[in-house]
């Protein structure tokens, strides 16, 4: 009896050993994976950049919304919004920010940004992070997405931004006054362009000259012919801009264009070799509504239909 007993009893150890053993196994198998991880609020994506170019390019849909239609990069500074409406003093106005053009407020995590912009109004934007230095914008009412791309000050390429869109930058002057012409080069009809003048593409021209007496006023300038004018890239270097100026009836002209500063051009006339100098003047400072930066696509179809006409 004793046998059987401690045989039963060994038996006994032996399942409840056994039974330990598989309890063992089974919690080791169990994972155990960390919380919910906290969402970045909206205010530190926005945060994440000094500076957010407004690419464009690359938006959709067939509304819009003002101050980023006009503006190359907004800003998003403890509740104020700034903006770089203008290539001239791009970089150093408002140190690079630009200028105060309205406030904002955020919905940090339903990531809505509230804009009250100065002049266009009020604007709730739903934003959406598409990678580490972009966002989209878009804005519900109007069916029409912006993406903006983030950079700080220190690495963003103001001039590369400058050429890239130089057909703005003629646009911020009222007028560009010869100041010098050189003294080489063959005698042709343009050494009498002492005025010239560049307007929007959605005009039935877009570019004008004079041949009124230097020192003119410029709101009393004669404006003698009217045209088109293209500013065309040059493959190998973003750097490098070639103007045609087109006169109704009269032909065109070529040049290479050479930005010296915020003010001054310099026209080269490859066809007689001559090297013009124009300077700015009545600087325009885009805070107004009305106007807008187009994508490159849409002024190229723009001209295209100002040719024909």
């Amino acid at each position: 009896m004793k046998t059987l007993k401690s045989l039963a009893v060994l038996a006994l150890l032996a399942l409840s050993f056994s039974a330990c053993s598989t309890q063992v196994i089974i919690e080791d198998d169990i994972v155990v994976t960390d919380p919910d991880p906290v969402p970045v609020p909206l205010s530190a994506v926005l945060n994440s950049h000094e500076l957010w170019y407004v690419d464009i390019n690359r938006t959709t849909g067939n509304g819009e919304i003002p101050f980023l239609q006009k503006a190359f990069t907004v800003s998003f500074l403890n509740g104020v919004l700034w903006a770089n409406n203008n290539l001239v003093g791009i970089g150093s106005q408002g140190n690079g920010f630009g200028l105060d053009v309205g406030f904002y407020d955020v919905l940090e995590y339903d990531y809505i940004l509230e804009v009250n912009h100065d002049l266009d109004g009020f604007y709730p934007l739903e934003i959406t992070p598409l990678s580490h230095n972009e966002i989209r914008v878009y804005y519900r009412p109007g069916n029409i997405s912006y993406t903006l791309v983030g950079y700080q000050r220190n690495t963003f390429d103001y001039d590369l931004v400058f050429y890239d869109n130089i057909h703005y930058f003629l646009q911020e002057y009222v007028a560009w006054e010869n100041v010098a012409t050189s003294d080489y080069g063959a005698e042709n009809p343009f050494d009498k362009e002492n005025f010239l003048q560049f307007l929007p593409a959605g005009g039935l021209d877009n570019f004008r000259s004079s041949k009124d007496p230097l020192g003119t006023n410029i709101d009393l300038i004669f404006w003698d012919y009217e045209g088109v004018y293209n500013v065309a890239d040059d493959a190998g270097d973003p750097y490098i801009k070639y103007l045609t100026l087109d006169y109704d009836y009269l032909g065109n002209e070529y040049f290479e264009l050479h930005v010296i500063n915020d003010s001054t051009i310099e026209l080269y006339h490859p066809q007689s070799g001559t090297l013009y100098r124009y300077k700015g003047r009545g600087y325009i400072q885009y805070k107004r509504a009305e106007v807008k930066r187009q994508s490159k696509a849409d002024i190229q179809a723009q001209i295209k239909e100002i040719v024909k006409t």
